[in-house]
């Protein structure tokens, strides 16, 4: 398996779960997000994008980084490109580090289509922010390594049916869920989280420590 973290431009908060999310694997930077080399200790072998958000000043230590420059009249946010050319280079695995917040909510969205798109091509993919993280859900079963008391959702894509979420507070057996219904949100870990999906596609979002926390 040849993992990627991709860093893009939302928000980033370093956490040990983090750090072990990342260790090993090969890094780009897509624009903004080469702020969160220096926050993560990583040096990424690309950094690329249309540079219109990129920081004036960068690290000393990026400053050999290789770039790739693109137009800023594009068809392609600088995170697909960055996706694009993991890809390009082998990947298997993707971790977005920096895909929630930040100041374009559309980006943020994008990200979990995105993510879902690319898990259905057969790319294990991660989406996370340090505080918040995303995994696409697809028909099969999914297991989790959250501690007790994680506040989780699954955010439906498109209707889903065979729903099964086992080791969680509100547990929920083969059940069937209309898209845009609010039954899969704000559920917590009780023991060992899985999650199966007769078909559909969904996300599922899970803050990685206690609910008490919010």
């Amino acid at each position: 398996m040849t993992r990627f973290t991709l860093l893009l431009g939302g928000e980033l908060f370093r956490t040990p779960r983090l750090d072990r999310q990342v260790a090993g694997s090969r890094v780009i930077a897509a624009d903004s997000g080469i702020r969160h080399a220096a926050t993560l200790g990583l040096l990424p072998e690309l950094w690329l994008g249309d540079f219109d958000s990129a920081p004036a000043e960068i690290d000393p230590s990026f400053a050999s980084v290789p770039r790739e420059i693109f137009p800023a009249d594009k068809d392609k946010t600088d995170g697909e490109l960055a996706i694009a050319a993991a890809l390009a280079r082998g990947a298997t695995s993707l971790v977005l580090v920096g895909a929630f917040g930040g100041a374009r909510a559309d980006h943020a969205f994008l990200h979990l289509a995105l993510a879902l798109r690319l898990a259905e091509a057969g790319t294990e993919v991660l989406l996370t922010s340090g505080r918040q993280e995303a995994h696409p859900l697809l028909p099969g079963t999914s297991d989790f390594d959250y501690e007790d008391g994680t506040l989780f959702s699954v955010l439906a894509f498109s209707k889903l049916s065979g729903l099964t979420e086992e080791g969680a507070k509100w547990p929920l057996d083969s059940v069937q869920v209309p898209f845009g219904s609010s039954l899969t949100l704000s559920n917590e870990v009780r023991g060992s989280l899985r999650v199966s999906l007769g078909s559909g596609r969904a996300l599922l979002l899970a803050h990685p420590f206690p609910a008490s926390d919010f």
